[in-house]
């Protein structure tokens, strides 16, 4: 409770002094912007929004597609990321490396920073966009008054990813009858991520109240020790730390992260929504032709991609390819932010009304970079 209120307070405080926009006062575009046919974008470079089947195909343009439109003047732009290391991270480490940004005229920069010091940055210009997730905070942050968009998604789990909960089994039990009420949980992310909202179905889908679970919060290095130890009854795994429980009869994966739906990717402030579109646009161009060039498919089977993504990930490459390949997706889905401020509302970690979609999301430029017309 000390560390949400503190971060409440701060967001409030920042907020007043940024000069951010009250919440109601949010202005969807300065004005409106002329949408032209990309080339290699056609009809699969859209999905419809209120398309939530876990075998939908992601979007996608032909390889080396939207091609560049470098800005009239150069610009630099500083992202935050909470992990350099991470596999969804690989296509903005790429788009570098190849120098996918440069071509649009975008000097990027990668800084670490967790989200919730990221978060008054980006509201106030400091930072110019956000690869994270529309955590807890940031919906605090948007009810305190700060201008952030989600704007772009990055991934939804392969259909053989077992990323996610694993519950220990008791004499009898089977993953299909095992009980959660009031049991014990394990994580290393708190009850304001993105995971309370797939966790909050798993439970809901096992007769467990949210508020019987005993969430404790654990190094990377723990989580996993405190499931085979007894020292917790169930703990979300990441990858590939999953995968050494996977098989174990004792031990039964019980759901993820819902296929087909990202629960985070590109989050900008009022420089690129407001300022400067056209960097913000150019910055989604050169990440989904980063997308649709290298990432499509089961990208690991390409053994000489795969050592490339291990060196800039700074990751054993036998790591890499223990798990399935990600599913690249930069399309929201509809409804993905109602979702999650119910699961944040349940966990106790926002306050207020909830917030309508277009408070939190903003589609209109990926729609733009792959030359979508948006209907009004």
């Amino acid at each position: 409770m000390r560390i949400r209120t503190t971060t409440a307070a701060l967001i409030a405080a920042l907020a007043l002094g940024a000069g951010c926009a009250a919440p109601d006062d949010h202005p969807t575009a300065a004005r409106p912007r002329t949408i032209k046919p990309v080339a290699g974008c056609g009809p699969a470079a859209w999905t419809d929004p209120a398309d939530l089947a876990p075998d939908r195909a992601p979007a996608r343009c032909a390889k080396g597609a939207p091609a560049p439109r470098p800005l009239a003047k150069r610009r630099t732009l500083t992202v935050a990321t909470g992990t350099l290391s991470a596999e969804y991270v690989a296509p903005l480490r790429l788009a570098l490396a190849r120098g996918e940004f440069k071509k649009e005229g975008l000097d990027v920069r990668l800084k670490v920073l967790p989200t919730p010091e990221a978060l008054p940055l980006l509201a106030k210009g400091e930072l110019d966009a956000l690869w994270a997730a529309p955590e807890a905070a940031v919906v605090n942050g948007v009810h305190g008054g700060f201008d952030l968009r989600w704007v772009a998604g990055n991934f939804s789990p392969a259909p053989k990813s077992r990323s996610g909960l694993w519950v220990r089994l008791k004499n009898g039990e089977h993953a299909s009858s095992v009980s959660l009420e009031g049991t014990k949980l394990g994580t290393m992310i708190g009850k304001g991520s993105v995971i309370m909202y797939p966790m909050a179905r798993i439970f809901a889908g096992h007769g467990a109240r949210l508020d019987s679970i005993a969430f404790q919060q654990l190094g990377s290095a723990d989580v996993l020790t405190a499931l085979t130890g007894g020292g917790v009854d169930s703990a979300w795994l990441l990858d590939p730390v999953w995968r050494r429980v996977d098989g174990e009869g004792k031990y039964a994966f019980l759901g993820g992260q819902p296929r087909g739906e990202p629960l985070g990717g590109a989050l900008y402030g009022p420089t690129l929504l407001q300022r400067d579109p056209d960097a913000g646009v150019a910055f989604l161009r050169a990440y989904l032709r980063t997308v649709n060039t290298y990432f499509t498919g089961d990208y690991k089977a390409d053994r000489a991609f795969v050592a490339e993504l291990a060196t800039l990930l700074d990751v054993d490459a036998k790591i890499l390819t223990s798990v399935p390949s990600l599913r690249m997706d930069w399309e929201i889905r509809k409804g993905t932010t109602d979702r999650l401020q119910k699961a944040y509302r349940d966990a106790g970690v926002i306050k207020g009304a909830p917030l309508p979609e277009n408070r939190l999301v903003d589609r209109s430029l990926y729609a733009e970079a792959v030359g979508h017309r948006l209907r009004r």
